[in-house]
């Protein structure tokens, strides 16, 4: 890991090359994705099935593609009780969090004669996409605890979750048994671009969605930003980010293990350390070198930080905090003294982890908040996934007979100022009665 001054040229080259890795797609992923999407919408369950053939489970057929009732059933027998106690106590506390966020419908009738309001509607159908993960033998259970809760809160009537299968064309029982305890109970096996175009589109086993979440590789990725056409989508994300504002408080150790823990993602994610000590930073050097060696994805996390990586040494906390909010990280730790003081000042982060004892992984499966969040400075005008990603507002208008009359001159004028005569006669018609 490199160290930058901050601010320098040099420091700024750096800033650069990360925040604009963006995703990585080119010309040639966006022509297959699209032509991928294409076949599903004329196809239908012929091209998922195909594809699903093809890339991950040879031998499943199309009588195999929705989950049983027999195979939830063998999933809860089969994983464990301890298994079964953290994923209900993680649920609940996801669930809770998710509660605040409900909107309720209002009415004001402020002005004499008017009546004005908002009304909040859950969709009717909702997909949740959780990624195979290594062909279903790392099962990303989090996935569907962040997707499907938000959704059954908002009061969504039909969940249906899509996973690409394993070889044997099964799917991880504790994908299954995650999904039982949240209540989802139409499930896919299907993944990719395919899964995202038949809920998006339809097919004659896969009813179509009105909104799709949760992550994927970038194939998943660009198939959601092509659908968003027509359907919803919580976010176009990119590559996982965490950035760490450290003090000379800070232990070395904590910093460099947090730093890895999204190195380890995909070679283009980004971990960086914004500190004011240059002691501290060369200490979670050696750390982050020391800890690599005992990594399952140690060349992964390594080329992570080689590429997009960085230490920036700077002056204090502010000028910490005022790096962060430019990057707009996706994760956004504060290994400060007193970080609550701090909070004030973080403007753009996807989620703020506070003090010592909370890394990022609190966060993506325990702590409440949803862990998909926005990527590559998106932080600046978007949100995680919550519980407005499924609900929509309908605006109501009520004028009576006077209320009318008296705006009606100001209405038809502004109408004929945009030369939208139709406009104005609508109003001036009610006056001549």
């Amino acid at each position: 890991m490199k160290i930058y001054d901050y601010p320098s040229a040099e420091a700024e080259n750096r800033i650069q090359a990360i925040v604009n890795r963006g995703l990585d797609a080119g010309a040639a992923d966006y022509q297959n994705v699209a032509a991928i999407i294409g076949d599903v919408r004329t196809r239908g369950d012929e091209a998922v099935m195909e594809y699903t053939n093809r890339f991950d489970a040879p031998g499943m057929e199309i009588s195999g593609l929705r989950v049983t009732d027999t195979e939830m059933e063998a999933a809860r027998n089969f994983v464990s009780s301890e298994f079964l106690s953290a994923l209900d106590t993680a649920a609940s506390q996801i669930e809770a969090f998710h509660r605040r966020q409900v909107r309720n419908s209002w009415f004001t009738a402020d002005r004499q004669g008017v009546v004005l309001g908002q009304l909040t509607n859950p969709v009717d159908a909702a997909g949740v996409y959780v990624p195979g993960a290594k062909g279903g033998t790392t099962p990303l259970v989090s996935s569907v605890l962040m997707g499907a809760i938000p959704a059954a809160i908002a009061g969504v009537s039909r969940v249906v979750m899509v996973t690409p299968p394993m070889e044997d064309g099964t799917i991880n029982a504790h994908l299954l048994a995650a999904a039982d305890r949240v209540g989802v109970t139409e499930i896919y096996k299907t993944g990719s671009a395919w899964a995202v175009a038949a809920l998006a589109h339809g097919t004659k086993t896969i009813a179509p969605v009105d909104v799709i979440v949760g992550p994927g590789n970038i194939y998943v990725t660009l198939a959601k930003k092509i659908v968003s056409a027509f359907v919803g989508v919580d976010m176009i994300a990119g590559p996982s980010e965490i950035l760490v504002v450290a003090d000379e408080t800070a232990d070395p150790g904590f910093i460099a293990a947090d730093l890895l823990s999204q190195a380890e993602h995909d070679p283009l994610s980004s971990a960086i350390l914004v500190a004011t000590s240059r002691e501290l930073v060369q200490s979670v050097k050696s750390e982050v070198q020391h800890q690599l060696a005992g990594l399952s994805r140690k060349q992964i996390a390594e080329q992570s930080i080689e590429d997009f990586g960085a230490v920036f040494v700077v002056g204090d906390i502010s000028a910490a905090m005022a790096l962060s909010n430019r990057i707009a990280p996706e994760h956004l730790e504060l290994q400060i003294r007193d970080p609550f003081a701090w909070l004030p000042l973080v403007k753009n982060a996807g989620a703020v982890f506070l003090g010592a004892y909370t890394p990022e992984p609190v966060g993506d499966y325990m702590a409440g908040p949803n862990h998909v969040l926005p990527t590559g400075g998106s932080a600046r005008f978007s949100s995680a996934l919550s519980v407005d990603c499924f609900v929509k507002q309908s605006s109501v208008v009520y004028y009576s007979k006077d209320a009318f009359e008296r705006e009606a001159d100001a209405i038809a004028g502004l109408a004929e100022i945009e030369g939208l005569s139709a406009h104005a006669a609508s109003i001036r018609q009610r006056l001549k009665s």
